[in-house]
């Protein structure tokens, strides 16, 4: 029960970020045109991830902070893994597709610093709908189908079938060698992330979302934004 509790601690704290985000944003939207801003709609959502918190340990992932899962695994080796794919991403799609200085900031780019709020709120919302709730909506079946008997296989269905949905949801157009690689890395990154869930835990995953979202979202646009548009907040 004490694991179950700072299971929800922790999450009301990322959803306290993420309403210092929508405040923040309505503070400075005049400034700037293209401004995204969370609505109170949007935070609502992510209350339905809340009954999962405390199925972790049942289903058979490790709640959110747990003695026997070191802070490396935690934290630091999502950390880096998730970095790897924010800069292999500004290497493909900036410098080797759009070298050309930006005019503007493009729409998957915020200002800083609004942009640490928006991509945490972000990063927290695909957790939460493509790995906390439906992973352990499907190992929970799994645990009550035969008594728990097929209960890899549900894993393995788990694991695959969450990282196909954001590459497929995210199909780009453009040259083939392009939609090869969005689709590669991004099935590679979600399969990470999913292997990162049943092993460490929805930290972990949430972690490395956010190493690729520090470069591809947050340090990009900071580049952007104060040397190709010398634009200051």
């Amino acid at each position: 029960m004490k694991n179950h509790h700072l299971n929800l601690l922790i999450f009301l704290g990322f959803l306290f970020i993420s309403g210092l985000g929508i405040l923040y944003g309505n503070k400075i939207k005049a400034s700037f045109s293209g401004l995204r801003i969370w609505s109170l709609e949007n935070f609502l959502w992510l209350a339905l991830g809340l009954p999962f918190l405390m199925l972790q340990k049942y289903v058979g992932v490790p709640n959110f902070i747990q003695s026997n899962i070191s802070n490396k695994k935690r934290v630091l080796y999502p950390l880096l893994i998730g970095a790897v794919f924010g800069i292999l991403d500004i290497l493909v799609i900036k410098i080797i597709q759009h070298p050309q200085p930006y005019t503007e900031l493009p729409p998957f780019l915020q200002p800083f610093p609004y942009s640490i709020f928006l991509y945490f709120s972000g990063a927290l919302e695909i957790e939460v709908f493509y790995r906390l709730i439906p992973i352990t909506i499907i190992l929970l079946i799994g645990k009550k189908v035969a008594e728990g008997h097929y209960f890899n296989y549900f894993v393995w269905a788990a694991i695959i079938a969450t990282s196909l949905r954001e590459p497929l949801e995210q199909l780009p157009s453009g040259e083939i060698w392009y939609i090869i690689y969005a689709l590669l890395s991004g099935f590679m990154m979600n399969y990470s992330q999913a292997i990162y869930f049943k092993n460490a835990g929805f930290i972990a995953s949430l972690t490395l979302r956010l190493g690729h979202y520090l470069f591809w979202h947050i340090l990009l646009g900071c580049y952007v934004q104060y040397v190709e548009l010398q634009v200051n907040l």
